[in-house]
């Protein structure tokens, strides 16, 4: 269950990028994607706790494939499906090597690896994709402002997960005594 749900998650994240225009506030533009994405991280570290790290990038490359599929089928350009492809490979990579060596508590673990991967993912996927130096969406002046806006997003996603780790581990604990 928690591999499909890792899986839909990422295909839905492209849907509602491809469907929805981007978010606006203030300076900063964010794929309204960008709102889900920073909870595939977080399922990302529940299919690793459940299968180990080896498994996890066997399901990774799925996601990959999943994604670069739908984000094709919904209209992105090549250059789009590439740039995507190379910041998920990356950012999920890095929140899998973070999440396993780190010895801190589980919450913890999920904020760091996310928050690293989240940073990435829109780093990389902004910069080679939207970027002058890719598809051209944003000039070079705007780039920071939509590095921003996905990175505020995705990392606020880890906080509202770890949030909800927290209270989920509170309510067992009092289930248990």
């Amino acid at each position: 269950m928690r591999i499909l749900f890792y899986l839909s998650v990422i295909v839905l994240a492209n849907v509602l990028t491809a469907k929805f225009a981007p978010l606006q506030l203030g300076v900063f533009i964010i794929p309204m994607g960008s709102f889900l994405i920073g909870a595939t991280f977080i399922l990302r570290d529940f299919v690793q706790n459940k299968y180990g790290k080896k498994k996890t990038y066997v399901f990774i490359c799925l996601a990959l494939l999943l994604s670069a599929l739908s984000s094709y089928s919904l209209g992105d350009t090549l250059w789009i499906v590439f740039a995507s492809a190379v910041s998920f490979a990356i950012s999920e990579t890095t929140d899998t090597e973070i999440y396993s060596r780190l010895k801190l508590p589980l919450n913890i673990r999920v904020l760091y690896s996310g928050a690293v991967g989240g940073i990435l993912d829109s780093a990389i996927f902004v910069i080679i994709g939207l970027s002058p130096l890719g598809a051209g969406f944003i000039p070079w002046e705007f780039v920071w402002m939509a590095i921003l806006g996905q990175v505020i997003i995705k990392v606020s996603m880890q906080f509202i997960g770890v949030g909800v780790l927290q209270l989920a581990t509170l309510k067992n604990r009092e289930l248990v005594q």
